[in-house]
Formats: C-alpha cells, sequence, structure tokens
C-alpha cells in the first residue's frame, strides 16, 4: 500500500507541474503536466503540440517517475536543449528551460517553499530595552548610489574604472524598472553605452522570439553625429560575433585577417567598432554594434585608439545586462498573455455554461408554444411564450452585464429622480416578485433632491442588486425585501436593498464582488456584482454589506450627489453674496 502523503506529493506533482512557451509561435501557451506521460511534439496525437516547423512530429517524451518528471527525446531530428546543453534524457529542475527547435519551454514544478516550516525555524525576540543599545548604525535606502560614487572616486589613479563601474550601476537599475518597456529600457541602456565607451553611434541587433532572426531594434548617435544618416554595419562583424560568441573590436577592419569585406567599412567612414554577444542564461540574444566615424586618412598615424580592450569587456558586460533584460521581459510577456489566455477560456466556460442554461429553457418554452400551436391550446402557447420571454430577459441581462464589465466607460450623468429610477427597476422585477409570493417593500426619502448621475448604468447597479435579493428569498416563508433611499449630510446618496433570506455564507463574503464568483450554484452567473460594484466605483461610490448569516442581508450603495452646473453656479453665488455681506 503507498503511504498516503506520497499519494498526496504525487497528486500535487501531476496537477502543478506545467511547461510555459516562452519563446516561438506558440508563446504564451501553458500545458499541465496533469497525466503520468506526455507526447510533445508537432503531430495532432501529441499532447503538448507545438506549432513550430523545426520540431519533429512526435519530438519528446515527458514522464513521471518517482515524483520527478523525465524528458526523454525520441530520436528528433534537430535534438532536444535544456539549459542550452543537447540532452537524450535528463530530470527536470524547477526553471529548465526546454528548447525545440526554435522553441524554448520554461518548466515549472509547482513546488512551494513551506512557509509553516519557515515559520517554525525562525524564532523572534522582542526586548527592546536590551536590543536597542547594540545599534552601532544605520544606513538610508539610497547608501548603494553613494557606494558607487564613492568607488568611483577611489578610482582617482584609473578614472575609466570608475566611470565603468558607475554606467554598470546604471545599467542596471534601466534593466530591473518595472515601468519602462523593453524598447525604451534598451534605449536607455544603448545611450549610457555610447556615453561610457566614448562612441559616435551604436545599435542592438535583437533575435525576434517568434522567427529567430535577428533584427534591428534600436539605435543611437551623439548629439553630434547627423542622425539622418545612414549606419552601416558590417556583416563579417556581426556573424563572427554570432558565431563564435566572442566580442570583437577593431580599428582598421581592412587590415584584419578575421573580417572580409573591411574594405567596406572603411569607405563608410567607420575608424574603429566593437560588436559584443547579448548572451543570455542559455542562449544568444543578439548583438550590440557601436563605432566612431573619424576617416583614418585624416587621422595622425600615432593617435591613440579611443577603444580599448578594457572598454570592450565592459562592452560583454553591458551586452550580459541587455541579454538579460530581453529574457525577464519575454518570461513577463509569455506570463501575461498565459493568464490572458487562461482568463480568455476561463470567461468561456462560464459563460458557455450559463448561455447552455438559458437556451434549454428556451427550447423548453419553444417546445412549448409549438405543441399549444398544434393542439390550438391557447393557454399552453402563453405558458411556453412566457418561459422564452423570461429567458430572454435572463439572456439580455447576461450580454449587458458582460458589456459593462468588459469595458472602461465614464458616466454619463443626467438630472434624474432617484426616487423614481428605484420605482421603474421595482416594476421590472415585480412578475418575479410576485412568483416568490412576495411584494416589495419601499421606504423612500420624499425629500430627496434630483441629481446628475449616469441613470442607465444606476438602473442596471440596482437591478442586479434587488433581483439578488429577490432570488435570495425564494423558498422562505413570509419573504420580505425593503428597499430605502437616502442623503447623508452633506452630499451622499444611498440605496438600501435588504432582504430576509439565509444571507452569505462567511467563507463568500471575501469574494462576493470578484468575477464569476457567484452563491447562487447554476442559476446565478458570478457577473452581476462585479457589474454593480464597477458601476458604483465609476460614480466614486462603492457597495458595502451588512450580513447576518440565516437572517438575511442588507447592501447599501452609495454615491456622491452631484448638482447639475447651474444649481452648482447658483450655489457657489448664494456663498459669495454671504460672503460679502
Amino acid at each position: 500500500m503507498v503511504p498516503f502523503q506520497n499519494v498526496r506529493l504525487y497528486r500535487r506533482t501531476m496537477l502543478d507541474a506545467s511547461l510555459l512557451v516562452v519563446q516561438g509561435t506558440d508563446q504564451g501557451n501553458r500545458f499541465p503536466l496533469d497525466v503520468p506521460q506526455l507526447l510533445l511534439g508537432r503531430g495532432s496525437r501529441c499532447d503538448v503540440r507545438i506549432s513550430d516547423s523545426e520540431v519533429s512530429r512526435e519530438h519528446a517524451r515527458l514522464e513521471l517517475q518517482e515524483n520527478r518528471w523525465h524528458f526523454i527525446d525520441l530520436g528528433s531530428s534537430n535534438g532536444s536543449f535544456i539549459n542550452g546543453k543537447t540532452v537524450r534524457s535528463q530530470i527536470l529542475e524547477q526553471g529548465d528551460q526546454i528548447q525545440v527547435g526554435r522553441t524554448i519551454l520554461l518548466y515549472h514544478s509547482g513546488e512551494e517553499p513551506d512557509q509553516s516550516f519557515v515559520q517554525q525555524r525562525i524564532r523572534l525576540v522582542a526586548d527592546p530595552s536590551q536590543e536597542e543599545s547594540r545599534i552601532v548604525g544605520t544606513a538610508t535606502g539610497n547608501a548603494a548610489s553613494r557606494i558607487v560614487q564613492d568607488a568611483t572616486a577611489s578610482f582617482s589613479g584609473n578614472p575609466q574604472a570608475g566611470s565603468s563601474l558607475q554606467a554598470l550601476y546604471r545599467i542596471t537599475e534601466a534593466v530591473v524598472s518595472p515601468t519602462t518597456s523593453l524598447d525604451q529600457t534598451l534605449q536607455q541602456i544603448l545611450d549610457l553605452t555610447l556615453t561610457t565607451v566614448g562612441a559616435d553611434r551604436g545599435c542592438m541587433l535583437v533575435t525576434n522570439s517568434r522567427t529567430d532572426l535577428i533584427e534591428p531594434r534600436t539605435v543611437s548617435h551623439r548629439p553630434e553625429v547627423d542622425v539622418n544618416s545612414r549606419m552601416p554595419i558590417s556583416t563579417s562583424i556581426v556573424e563572427y560575433v554570432i558565431q563564435h560568441g566572442r566580442g570583437v573590436r577593431t580599428s582598421d577592419a581592412s587590415h584584419d585577417s578575421r573580417f572580409e569585406g573591411g574594405r567596406s567599412i572603411l569607405k563608410s567612414g567607420i575608424r574603429e567598432a566593437m560588436c559584443v554577444p547579448m548572451q543570455g542564461r542559455y542562449e544568444l540574444m543578439g548583438v550590440i554594434y557601436v563605432d566612431t566615424t573619424q576617416r583614418m586618412e585624416l587621422l595622425n598615424p600615432n593617435d591613440a585608439t579611443r577603444f580599448t580592450d578594457q572598454l570592450l569587456t565592459l562592452l560583454l558586460a553591458i551586452g550580459r545586462q541587455s541579454a538579460l533584460a530581453i529574457e525577464n521581459h519575454r518570461y513577463q510577456e509569455a506570463l501575461v498573455e498565459s493568464e490572458r489566455l487562461g482568463a480568455m477560456g476561463q470567461t468561456i466556460a462560464t459563460m458557455s455554461h450559463h448561455i447552455k442554461n438559458i437556451l434549454q429553457g428556451v427550447r423548453g418554452g419553444g417546445y412549448l408554444v409549438d405543441m399549444g400551436l398544434n393542439q390550438q391550446d391557447d393557454p399552453l402557447v402563453r405558458k411556453g411564450w412566457g418561459i422564452v420571454e423570461r429567458n430572454l430577459d435572463r439572456i439580455y441581462n447576461l450580454v449587458m452585464d458582460m458589456l459593462q464589465f468588459s469595458k472602461e466607460r465614464q458616466p454619463a450623468p443626467k438630472r434624474t429622480d432617484l426616487n423614481a429610477l428605484i420605482h421603474d427597476v421595482c416594476e421590472l422585477v415585480s412578475s418575479r416578485a410576485e412568483a416568490a409570493g412576495l411584494k416589495i417593500e419601499l421606504e423612500l426619502d420624499g425629500s430627496l433632491p434630483s441629481s446628475m448621475f449616469d441613470p442607465e448604468g444606476m438602473h442596471r447597479a440596482l437591478l442586479n442588486i434587488i433581483t439578488n435579493a429577490v432570488d435570495a428569498i425564494d423558498g422562505i416563508p413570509q419573504p420580505r425585501v425593503v428597499i430605502r433611499s437616502g442623503l447623508d449630510h452633506p452630499d451622499q446618496l444611498w440605496v438600501e436593498v435588504e432582504d430576509n433570506g439565509p444571507g452569505v455564507p462567511e467563507e463568500e463574503l471575501p469574494k462576493l464582488f470578484e468575477l464569476f464568483a457567484s452563491t447562487k450554484g447554476s442559476r446565478g452567473t458570478g457577473l452581476g456584482l462585479a457589474v454593480s460594484r464597477k458601476i458604483l466605483t465609476e460614480h466614486g461610490g462603492d457597495i458595502v454589506v451588512e450580513n447576518s448569516p440565516g437572517t438575511g442581508a442588507k447592501f447599501r450603495l452609495y454615491w456622491p450627489m452631484v448638482l447639475d452646473d447651474d444649481e452648482e453656479n447658483e450655489s457657489a453665488g448664494d456663498e459669495k453674496t454671504m460672503f460679502s455681506e
């Protein structure tokens, strides 16, 4: 018999492990490893199907052995790579990168740190009377930048080393900045690079994650260089860097035996050039190319070159940082795409379920209508048509809630009587209330002034809340729903909807306003409360709940009362008059 703990570990590994496509035509797709053996490849029979022409039809197999996932290459044409190394069979570890063809998949084991174990190992001791006396120094949050400045000053004999350190620090800050796009980050890095190495022009050629082709991504010039002139790049130098994975510098490419076509560089006015690979963790992400543009025939042969081996080493370090920035951006992009696809799948599945239930009601009503017409039975036709009509209302409300929630919109305020709006909503739900044996009680403040708010949006918010209250009292003896309105001085309108139903289960309260969270089972869509809160927040208000499990719930909608322009001007004028008196 397998021990219970092992069974639980097996199930956790089975359910949580996954492969995320971080590069390739399927970028963003996530494949759960939810059965003990899966086939990976291009063929239609594969569980992990990759749309990559360089992937074999049955490329590899993933097997769960002793709670560890094994990757096994099935003699594929182009081979398999894990973390940049060719493999035939290997146990997968958290974060491993699997490359098949031009596609890279990131393995996630699903295992999380045991926080309870961590908390057991750490003991916090509180004795301020003794511990505070032992503090001998403090540092502020910007100490790191001062350290770099101090280190730069310490290189008084070698100022180039100090400026290199400062440049790397600033580039690292650009790489980890979460507020900029990849193009902005690369542009910032390249601008800093030109300043640091003293180049006149520079560009980055980056590998396209879907086509695997190296393409120009960003370019930069020093202020005195003509920005409209085309920037020639030596394909010989770039190809050498890509093939050998090494950085190069040249002061006279025409006499450098490693490169063909050096004469074209000379004719283009390039004096010196450096090119380095942008080597990521496991693959080449592109190259950085910089040059100077003074013509060699105008220079004194005894002039020292501007580029040195030390600057080439610095450029290699910058290339590494740039590659990490590209990798991190692609991982984040793949995760966002995966979450988007997951949310889309959840939405489609949930909506399909609700629409299916509604269509079943429509078909049932249609069947009764057809039967009544054939039998010339008018009461049966009316009964069937009533079912069809109710389900048409349900699907209309579902679509309207989806539209309301899916797009950002500004309220369209109009002068509206709140109490009249509440009467309209109650009239809409009256047939449903009568079917439940309920008469809605209204306790409205008759002194409420008309005010400016979006009547269409507020109508939908109130309709959702009142409909929920009517549904909640279904089957309750002596059902009761009370709707109140009022004004909290100085300027806050509110509406309360209270019922004597079963209330909201305590475990459901934290996610009550989340999308697709419903306490009605198959009868609810999980959209109504989310849409209602969205409408209230668009008006600058909110919804709060007073819950009494077993005896009912009270929903309070509130938002600021806004006067129209004429009333505001009159109020302002009155205040001014009173002030002048």
